[in-house]
């Protein structure tokens, strides 16, 4: 396995919109365990392909409590097939925009279909921490970083503290 690179706003790839995928294979399988790898270095709980220059419709995520066994999770072309009226509110924070949290509201639960690790079919049904999480890695397949939802006066402040954060990191 290998620890992949992770893009930073403002990547334009970020605002890129994931393509399906067709065939779940070896590569594909080899791609998702590089992106746990990567996602468990970060330290982070979720990772899109997009975040690491893959354009493409997979998720990993593993909300694991800190002393449990890790519970990796793997979705392949993810789809919310219902989302709940009730709203929950979540401070989040993404890979991609470092040590940046905002406060975002997004439907409380949802159900999602997708393809898990071996490509076969699943629905599931998502609540709390579990829903924010997969509607915020799917809105990186759609293109949208968590900020999108801020206004463009904070959007602007934290795309230039990532970018001092990185530019100090080089």
């Amino acid at each position: 396995m290998a620890i992949l690179s992770i893009l930073t706003v403002p990547d334009p790839l970020l605002k890129k919109i994931s393509t399906a995928v067709k065939t779940v294979d070896d590569d594909l399988r080899i791609l998702m365990d590089d992106m746990l790898e990567t996602m468990y270095a970060a330290p982070g709980i979720g990772l899109a392909a997009i975040q690491v220059g893959r354009p493409i419709r997979v998720l990993v995520m593993d909300l694991s409590e800190d002393e449990a066994p890790p519970d990796p999770q793997f979705y392949i072309n993810p789809e919310i097939a219902w989302v709940s009226e009730e709203l929950a509110t979540y401070n989040e924070g993404c890979l991609s925009v470092p040590e940046q949290y905002a406060d975002i509201d997004r439907p409380a639960e949802c159900k999602l279909n997708y393809l898990d690790y071996h490509g076969t079919r699943q629905n599931i049904h998502a609540t709390g921490l579990f829903s924010t999480c997969i509607q915020h890695e799917l809105d990186h397949l759609n293109g949208i970083v968590f900020i999108d939802y801020l206004s463009a006066l904070k959007r602007s402040m934290y795309v230039r503290k990532v970018k001092k954060l990185v530019k100090e990191e080089d």
